[in-house]
């Protein structure tokens, strides 16, 4: 018997059998219109690669061109004038290698409104792009050749990041732009209901190839999210092949699958646009595609030709292109230059306006602002169809109004969240005190913290986890709320996601679109073994965009949350593969100051007040390290231990000598913690030791501190003479001890050399030596050996 898909919710149509049922969407006066645009944006896809001199992606910018032009100025609802308005329809590069086409498309557009309908400009100019500032295309804010200053340019980044107006998020690292577009649709969704602004995502093939494509588009299919249309520039053409997918009867190199296929497979409609440079079927596919009333996100197909008109195809186009000042160059060049007495700058013999010396880079901009010329005196004679786009443009505003896009009644309070970490570190909620004797658990702990969190604000706080949900607590974050996973059709209620299985890739890649719409915080969790190597692509370009998008609009970061959970050698019956105490090294101190906060805590009662003290510094990611094995709550008074507020210094003095003092130790992690309150110590006190104790529960926001309280805190005298223990590995030990002596007798799981064997926590602690017994022996050693 044959095989066929099971039923799906989503539907497949050939736009080309559409079409023969129906007018045909433009006319052909507004066929030429286009037509004119594209002639333009191609030719400043040339410039650009040629002039800058050789760098960015020609070819995918190229193929990309007119389904984008369709987008911007037939699909998209939003507002020319105000790109904050987050209202608006967004359209998403998550193919940011095309960003050399979002920008020449950003600059043509704003030339079509100087042009005909300067009214329409944003008053502030950091909200445009013009054509000068294509003169900063992949060039350094610390640029300072003439023009750069003269006409003071913006650096456009190689890839897009929100320091360009309409942009929301970073992307380019490969499919981690697909999911965080994703989170910005179910953050949409959530926030405005069934009115939600659409998501359009730009991708292309070699694109939707890497896995965590694969784990997002999963997500997105079972949670019915209907808000997203998907982009498809369908050129078979990647860096290394020109057959990415399999098509007619021939395999694919990369892939054995096409992508009306895979999109398909996931419950997307799909479009499918055979000729992706035909108008008529991308803008009759477009307005299709808002049409559908399946309920499922939609992926329009449009097979392209890579690099098509340039004179170079396929794959030689995709990160390359002409010669500077060749003549294939001049060739790609001819239809902008017909029909004019201007010229382009030229690289001929005796002219050295072009070649590279000592002031290359500053004749290179004047040849590129010269060619930027020509292009604008030609556009200056195409009023009628810049016109045309900006009447465009005005219907765009039009139909955003008409929407009326107001918050759900019940929307979350993101506010509150913030308003309440503000001053939550000072004191425990009464419903999170724990009291001496209890028996709870880390993970446990935090979890009752996000529920709290997600509570007070109305549900701002969103949870995923890698089928770890209940494992590592998480599920209380949706307690109070319809059980179940999130679905926008039919459990929008849910506070818990489905993130499309074991996904920790994608999971954090659409925690970063949840929290970038700036209505919710997304929290993922799973082994701190995998979700910190495996996240940590998403949450750097969250960091990034996050630090971009507060130059651009002054705002402070907007956090996920990465639950690093079953952390440390008590999960040591796993084995080493999951008992792994390398994920801090990954995350702490790896991300400029105040982007990122990790979080180490011991003690179940340190919970609220450290994660509060991270969540009022706003940083962009917090990534708690929790335990999962039964803690018992000590008594710290008795114990002569510092009170629980201590740790939101980052670096505190948990227990202080009696006297001077006969040496230091600094504590991390909470098993090897426990091993030394509980049988270091007591030993150590029964043969009259004193010592300086101090806890590292966040190196990050001990940074936070002035650097004399930080002195005053932990004075570098303690690092000069401290002995280090720690359930992490021993750099994370580095800043904090300071001498050979003291780095080469540390404590640290690898200290044998080995990875470790499985076995319950207390084994595992004993083979690693970190044990109570192992720790007073060590530390006695230490003492010794710092006598001689």
């Amino acid at each position: 018997m044959a095989f066929t898909f099971g039923p799906r919710r989503a539907t497949y149509v050939d736009i080309t059998e559409s079409l023969k049922d129906r007018e045909p969407p433009l006319s052909d006066e507004e066929i030429g219109h286009y037509q004119v645009l594209d002639t333009f944006y191609r030719s400043l896809c040339a410039l650009m690669y040629n002039y800058v001199p050789m760098s960015g992606h020609p070819g995918g910018s190229i193929s990309s061109g007119r389904f984008v032009s369709a987008v911007l100025f037939d699909s998209l609802d939003y507002d020319f004038s105000q790109p904050e308005r987050w209202d608006a329809d967004i359209i998403s590069y998550a193919a940011g290698h095309k960003a050399m086409g979002l920008y020449a498309m950003w600059a043509l557009r704003d030339e079509a409104v100087r042009l005909t309908a300067p009214e329409l400009l944003p008053g502030d100019p950091k909200l445009r792009v013009r054509l000068e500032d294509l003169l900063g295309f992949r060039r350094n804010p610390a640029t300072t050749t003439p023009l750069f200053l003269l006409l003071n340019v913006k650096a456009l980044d190689g890839h897009p990041t929100p320091l360009t107006p309409f942009v929301r998020l970073s992307t380019g690292a490969s499919g981690v732009g697909i999911s965080s577009s994703l989170g910005l649709a179910i953050a949409a969704r959530d926030y405005y209901g069934p009115n939600a602004p659409v998501v359009h995502i730009v991708e292309g093939e070699g694109g939707l190839t890497p896995g965590r494509v694969a784990e997002a588009l999963a997500a997105a299919g079972t949670a019915c999210l209907g808000n997203v249309i998907l982009h498809l520039d369908w050129n078979q053409a990647s860096i290394d092949t020109n057959r990415v997918c399999r098509e007619d009867s021939q395999p694919g190199e990369y892939v054995q699958w096409n992508p009306m296929e895979l999109f398909h497979l996931h419950d997307w409609n799909v479009i499918y646009v055979p000729d992706g440079r035909d108008f008529r079927q991308i803008v009759a596919a477009q307005r299709q595609a808002r049409l559908t009333a399946t309920g499922q996100p939609t992926a329009v197909i449009y097979r392209t030709v890579k690099g098509w008109q340039y004179g170079i195809e396929g794959r030689a186009s995709h990160g390359a292109g002409h010669k500077l000042c060749s003549a294939g160059f001049y060739q790609a060049l001819a239809e902008l230059t017909a029909g004019t007495e201007l010229s382009l700058p030229t690289c001929e013999s005796g002219n050295a306006r072009c070649q590279i010396g000592p002031d290359g880079a500053a004749i290179m901009e004047e040849c590129f602002w010269e060619a930027l010329g020509v292009l604008r005196h030609r556009l200056e004679s195409s009023r009628s169809s810049m016109a045309y786009f900006c009447s465009r443009l005005v219907d765009a505003r039009q139909r955003l109004e008409t929407r009326g896009r107001q918050a759900r009644p019940d929307a979350p309070r993101i506010e509150a969240v913030y308003e309440l970490a503000s001053g939550g570190a000072a004191s425990t909620p009464k419903e999170l005190l724990l009291v001496p004797g209890t028996v709870t658990t880390l993970r446990g702990e935090l979890g009752k913290v996000l529920k709290y969190y997600s509570k007070a604000s109305g549900g701002s706080i969103f949870a995923a986890a890698a089928d770890l949900l209940g494992s590592t607590n998480l599920n209380a974050v949706g307690e109070g709320f319809p059980a179940g996973y999130w679905n926008a059709s039919g459990n929008a209620g849910s506070r818990l996601l489905s993130t499309g299985g074991i996904c920790e890739d994608a999971m954090t890649g659409i925690l970063s679109g949840i929290s970038t719409f700036g209505h919710h915080i997304g929290v993922g969790s799973s082994y701190g073994a995998f979700l910190a190597p495996l996240g940590h692509i998403a949450a750097r370009l969250h960091a990034i965009g996050a630090q971009a998008r507060q130059e651009f609009a002054g705002e402070p970061y907007r956090p996920i949350i990465l639950d690093c959970a079953h952390t440390g050698l008590k999960t040591g019956e796993d084995g080493p593969t999951h008992a792994d105490p390398q994920p801090l090294q990954l995350l702490e101190g790896n991300f400029p100051r105040g982007t990122a906060i990790t979080l180490t805590p011991w003690d179940p009662c340190e919970l609220w007040p450290l994660f509060s003290a991270a969540l009022a510094k706003r940083p962009a990611i917090i990534a708690p390290f929790v335990t999962r094995p039964n803690e018992t709550v000590l008594d710290r008074a008795r114990l002569g231990l510092a009170p629980v507020h201590e740790t939101v210094k980052g670096v505190y003095l948990l227990k202080k000598p009696g006297g001077k003092g006969d040496g230091t130790v600094v504590l991390q992690e909470s098993a090897v913690t426990y091993a030394f309150l509980l049988g270091a110590l007591p030993l150590l006190e029964k043969d009259g030791i004193d010592l300086w104790v101090y806890y590292v529960s966040s190196t990050e926001l001990f940074d936070f501190l002035p650097a004399g309280e930080q002195r005053e805190l932990f004075p570098p005298e303690r690092a000069a003479e401290a002995l280090g223990i720690t359930g992490f590995t021993l750099p994370t030990m580095y800043r904090w001890i300071r001498s050979d002596l003291g780095r080469s007798m540390t404590l640290h799981p690898f200290r044998n050399g080995h990875f470790l064997g499985s076995g319950q926590g207390s084994i595992v602690l004993r083979e690693a030596g970190l044990d109570g017994q192992s720790q007073y022996r060590t530390i006695r050693e230490y003492l010794e050996a710092r006598k001689t």
